[in-house]
C-alpha cells in the first residue's frame, strides 16, 4: 500500500503507461523517468556499451542525469531533458514525419554496432528541437538477441512508411490518417489506399503489400517456434539499409495552396510590410515572452522575429505547404529556436488515446507568454463563422500576452471571401473587435499599418 501511495503522488504521466519497464512522472516543473527493475540489465548496457554517450554527443537522443531519489518498488530514477513543448506526428510536415523515421533507423543502426536494438519504435518517441529531430524514450534500446527478427518492424511500417507512402503516392492530407490511428496507419489500409503501380515499387511492394497479405493470412494463428523466422545480424541490418533506401527514395511535390506563396500576393505595400515587422518586434521587445505561439505562421517569415531573439518559438499553419517550407529552412539554421506544426486552429488537436489521456490536447500542454495571430481574425470568424467573442475566449486559454492584426472587411482579402457567400457578420468591424477582446484583454497599444485598413494589436490577458 505504501508503495502504491508513493507512485500515485510522483504525478505518473499518462502517456507512458504502455511501458510495463517504467514510466514517466512530474514532480512540480521537474520531469523524472523511474525506470524498473525488469529494465536494469538493458539499461547497464545502455550505459556502459557507450551507446547513450556516442547517442547523445551527436544529438540523437535526449541527454539525463541519474539522480539519488527513492525508487519505490524500481531501479533508477533520472531526470532527463525537459522539453518545453511535446509534439505530435499528426502535426508534423511530410519532411519531419520523414526525418523522424531516418532517424529512428539510424538509431537502430548504430544500436546493432553496441548490441543492442529497438525493441519499439514508435514516432512519439522522436520531438523536434533546434529544427532537429531527437529521440526521448531511454526505456527503448534492449540486449540485442542473435537469430530475433526486429519486434518493432511492424510498428515502424505503420508509424513512418505507411503514412508516407500515402502522402507521396496518394495525398498529403493522408498524413492526418494519423490522428485517428495513433498506433499507426493499419497496412492493409495502406495496400489499400495505394495506387496499384506501387506494386511495382519493390520497397511498397515488400514493406506494405505483402506485409499487410502476412498479417490478414496469419491473424491469430498461432505461430510455431521454428528456426525458419531467425534473422542475423547481417539480416538485420540489411533490413534496416532497405527501409532507410524506401523512405529517401519518398518524395512529395507540393502541387501549390492558397498559402503556399502568400507573400507573394497580399496586399501589403513594402512599406506596410516592414511597418508590421517593425511594430511586431517592439512588442515583442516590450513584453519579453519566455516563449512565443505564432499561429497562422505561413513560413515563418514573422516567427523569426521572436525566434532570432532566443525566444522558443512554435510557429503553426493548417497548410502543409508553409509548415513543409518553413521547416527546411530552419533546418539550414544551427540554432534557430522555432519548431514548425501543422494546426488548424478552428480544429486543434484535441486529447486523444485511452481514457482521452494519452495524447493531450494543444491547451492542456500549456498556455504561452504570447500569441501572434496576423491576418487571421478574418479567416476565422468569416470562413468559419466564429464569432469574435469565441476568439478570444479560446485564444486567452492560452497566452499571457495577444498580438493580434484586425483586418476589416474593406481590406480586399476580406472581400474575396465576401464574394462566394452572404455577409452575415454584421459586428465584424474595428469597434466590435474591440468590444469582443476587451472582456478577456486589455489593449495595451494599437497602431494603424502604414498604407492598409489594418490595425495592429497589443493586448494583455485579463486575469
Amino acid at each position: 500500500m505504501k508503495i502504491i501511495l508513493q507512485v500515485r503522488r510522483m504525478n505518473k504521466l499518462p502517456s507512458s503507461f504502455r511501458d510495463s519497464d517504467g514510466f514517466l512522472y512530474q514532480e512540480d516543473d521537474t520531469l523524472y523517468r523511474c525506470i524498473n527493475q525488469s529494465y536494469s540489465a538493458n539499461y547497464e548496457m545502455l550505459i556502459s556499451s557507450g551507446l547513450y554517450d556516442d547517442l547523445v554527443k551527436k544529438g540523437l537522443l535526449i541527454s539525463h542525469v541519474e539522480t539519488n531519489k527513492s525508487k519505490p518498488g524500481g531501479y533508477k530514477i533520472i531526470e532527463p531533458k525537459k522539453l518545453n513543448f511535446i509534439s505530435y506526428p499528426y502535426e508534423w510536415s511530410f519532411s519531419q514525419l520523414r526525418d523522424a523515421a531516418l532517424l529512428t533507423l539510424q538509431i537502430q543502426k548504430r544500436a546493432l554496432d553496441k548490441g543492442q536494438s529497438l525493441k519499439d519504435a514508435s514516432a512519439y518517441n522522436i520531438q523536434f528541437t533546434k529544427g532537429k529531430a531527437i529521440f526521448i524514450d531511454t526505456l527503448s534500446f534492449e540486449v540485442y538477441e542473435e537469430g530475433k527478427p526486429w519486434v518493432a518492424y511492424k510498428q515502424f511500417c505503420q508509424h513512418f512508411l505507411a503514412p508516407l507512402a500515402l502522402a507521396s503516392h496518394v495525398d498529403i492530407r493522408c498524413l492526418h490518417l494519423l490522428r485517428s490511428y495513433i498506433d499507426g496507419i493499419p497496412l492493409d489500409l495502406a495496400a489499400t489506399l495505394l495506387p496499384g503501380k506501387t506494386k511495382f515499387n519493390f520497397s511498397l511492394l515488400t514493406h506494405i503489400h505483402l506485409h499487410a497479405h502476412a498479417q490478414i493470412k496469419y491473424a491469430g494463428k498461432a505461430k510455431k517456434q521454428t528456426g525458419k523466422g531467425r534473422v542475423s545480424k547481417m539480416g538485420m541490418l540489411g533490413l534496416i539499409d532497405h527501409l532507410t533506401t524506401a523512405i529517401k527514395k519518398l518524395k512529395w511535390q507540393p502541387k501549390g495552396t492558397e498559402w503556399g506563396n502568400y507573400y507573394s500576393f497580399t496586399n501589403y505595400s513594402e512599406t506596410g510590410f516592414e511597418t508590421k515587422k517593425s511594430l511586431v518586434q517592439s512588442f515583442i521587445k516590450k513584453i519579453k515572452p519566455a516563449t512565443f505561439w505564432d499561429i497562422g505562421a505561413n513560413d515563418g517569415t514573422f516567427s523569426k522575429l521572436a525566434a532570432n531573439k532566443g525566444i522558443e518559438t512554435l510557429a503553426f499553419d493548417i497548410d502543409p505547404i508553409a509548415v513543409e517550407k518553413n521547416y527546411l529552412r530552419n533546418k539550414e539554421s544551427d540554432n534557430l529556436d522555432m519548431l514548425p506544426l501543422l494546426m488548424d486552429f478552428t480544429n486543434p488537436s484535441t486529447n486523444l488515446g485511452w481514457a482521452q489521456e494519452e495524447r493531450s490536447g494543444l491547451k492542456e500542454r500549456g498556455k504561452t507568454g504570447c500569441l501572434m495571430a496576423l491576418a487571421l481574425i478574418h479567416h476565422i470568424s468569416i470562413s468559419n463563422n466564429v464569432p469574435l467573442g469565441s476568439v478570444a475566449k479560446f485564444f486567452c486559454t492560452l497566452s499571457n500576452y495577444l498580438i493580434i492584426e484586425f483586418v476589416p472587411k474593406e481590406d480586399s482579402q476580406v472581400q474575396k471571401l465576401l464574394t462566394t457567400r452572404k455577409d452575415i457578420f454584421p459586428n465584424y468591424h474595428k469597434e466590435g473587435f474591440e468590444q469582443s477582446f476587451s472582456e478577456f484583454y486589455e489593449i495595451v497599444e494599437q497602431h494603424h499599418i502604414a498604407e492598409t485598413l489594418r490595425t495592429l494589436y497589443l493586448m494583455k490577458a485579463k486575469v
